[in-house]
């Protein structure tokens, strides 16, 4: 049974110095204008790296920009209202990266003087403050020399070292770790974990890696082999989980519409949406559920109207089809329903996730 390289043996006859210089060179010159990379302001760059979890860097921007005008330290994000920030995140998905952020900004303000922390062991125990996380923050905004290893920086390194373990394995993880250990810019840490970023997402991409536009293709192992385009070794993921729904938005003969808050534990925690069940096909059509469930969970007797559209909404573990109704409710609501009545004007204060507005925005067609 052939023996796993260690880390070190990865680098045996690599040109580390060579590959610091070049990539951190190529990074100076070429590196895009992005409005965390302004300055190093500890907080900016945390707030950048949890937005760009899951979501693209033209996405982020404008979110960014708007955040930090509304929350531009420590100390206004910590003092916030949760549904003030969850409103600013509205759009951006995965929002529990809004409620950790906030919840880990308070902790600083109180427990650090409002100072992110500058070691490891510190910065690591806050919430949805990850290894990745811990050492982009600490490396670009304090320039200490921890590795922040992503699926992007595992793709590049996996080329340029050549390097075939799985990296949909949570253990390989470890393996770039601390490769990059001894493979980090001492002088540069910023630039070295910045340049590795910025060549995953610029040149060495998932498919179509611009090899010939590399500044490190001198270096980079797989391209001397020609199997640039075989890495990384990555097992695919189970497939997605689909839920059909029925939703209805539903105005009273005052303008008033519907809506109720999310639990707050769970997917999608303490957002708003409009009424929407678990469609049990059992149970009659989508139209015939929605009004039985209306009756049933809020004791409403609505009138249903015209079909709006179908819409559908993919997480990373599922998949939710959703039939969308117009309609119509008048009378007293049950004392203790979660269901709210809010006028259109008063629906700009809440946060919705993305298919709910989507919803919104369907509906408001049918209306013009």
């Amino acid at each position: 049974m052939k023996k796993e390289s260690t880390h070190h043996e990865r680098l045996d006859d690599f040109d580390i110095y060579g590959f610091q210089h070049d990539l951190i060179t190529w990074f100076e010159r070429e590196q895009r204008d992005l409005p965390w990379r302004k300055d190093q302001d500890p907080y900016k760059v945390w707030v950048s790296e949890i937005m760009l979890q899951q979501t693209k860097v033209d996405t982020v921007i404008p979110y960014f920009n708007s955040f930090i005008e509304q929350f531009p330290n420590i100390q206004s994000l910590a003092e916030a209202e949760e549904d003030r920030v969850l409103k600013a995140w509205e759009g951006l998905g995965y929002y529990s990266r809004a409620r950790n952020l906030q919840s880990a900004v308070r902790e600083v303000h109180e427990s650090y003087a409002g100072i992110v922390p500058n070691t490891p062991k510190e910065i690591s125990t806050l919430k949805g403050v990850g290894p990745y996380t811990t050492g982009a923050i600490l490396s670009i905004a304090y320039g200490v020399p921890e590795p922040a290893v992503d699926g992007n920086v595992m793709r590049v390194l996996s080329r340029i070292l050549l390097i075939r373990d799985d990296i949909a394995k949570p253990k390989t993880r470890k393996v770039f770790e601390e490769v990059i250990r001894d493979l980090i810019s001492k002088e540069n840490p910023s630039f070295f974990n910045q340049g590795l970023m910025e060549l995953g997402a610029m040149v060495c991409t998932p498919t179509s890696p611009s090899c010939l536009l590399c500044p490190v293709r001198e270096h980079c192992r797989a391209f001397a082999e020609g199997v640039q385009r075989e890495l990384p070794v990555k097992t695919k993921k189970k497939s997605t989980k689909q839920v059909a729904l029925v939703a209805g938005i539903f105005k009273d003969k005052d303008g008033r519409f519907l809506i109720h808050r999310r639990p707050s534990e769970g997917l999608l925690a303490n957002l708003w949406e409009f009424p929407n069940f678990v469609k049990v096909d059992e149970l009659g059509t989508a139209k015939q559920q929605l009004l039985q469930l209306m009756k049933t969970e809020y004791g409403l007797n609505v009138a249903l109207g015209e079909y709006v559209c179908d819409i559908k909404h993919v997480f990373s573990h599922l998949v939710w089809d959703v039939n969308v109704y117009v309609g119509s409710w008048d009378g007293e609501l049950l004392e203790g329903s979660d269901l709210v009545p809010v006028t259109e004007e008063e629906m700009k204060e809440f946060a919705f996730p993305v298919s709910h507005q989507n919803m919104w925005k369907e509906y408001l067609k049918t209306v013009e």
